[in-house]
């Protein structure tokens, strides 16, 4: 009678089924007992004199043997050829680019010369026509003591 008792229900209830999991304890991997190991060579004890005169003994420690370095692979001729024949062609290409701006820079600045030349030239000429007639702008002076006219042409 040690089996517990569920409260009934009263008929027309339905109850669903209950299950009950009990959780089921994981054991532990076994692990090996841990037995020292003995080293393959006992290092060797080393005896140092202080200057006041104790002694201090211990183990030598050998210093840390670097990783040898893996040889380094073997390259080809031709990858070399190759490499430094593309870098070549692009220091020419580079090359003849920057060449080309210059010598349309250049081109551009002896155009704007000449321009500039021209424009002085032709105001220097124009000075000249206008400020050659007198004094006085847009009037003409005439001689008329040498002029002889004769049929309406002026002779002199």
């Amino acid at each position: 009678m040690n089996e517990p008792t569920v409260p009934r229900r009263p008929p027309g209830h339905h109850q669903a089924a209950v299950t009950v999991h009990h959780p089921t304890p994981i054991t532990p991997a076994p692990t090996a007992p841990l037995v020292p190991v003995q080293p393959d060579s006992v290092p060797a004890v080393a005896s140092v004199v202080l200057p006041d005169g104790r002694v201090v003994t211990g183990y030598a420690i050998e210093a840390a043997k670097p990783e040898p370095v893996a040889a380094k692979p073997a390259v080809s001729r031709a990858a070399v050829n190759i490499a430094l024949g593309g870098i070549g062609f692009g220091a020419v290409c580079g090359g003849l680019f920057l060449l080309t701006t210059f010598i349309a820079a250049l081109a551009a600045l002896i155009h704007q010369l000449i321009v500039l030349a021209a424009v002085i030239f032709g105001g220097w000429i124009a000075v000249q026509v206008f400020s050659a007639t007198g004094h006085r702008a847009g009037t003409t002076t005439v001689n008329i003591r040498k002029a002889v006219i004769k049929r309406n042409h002026f002779h002199h």
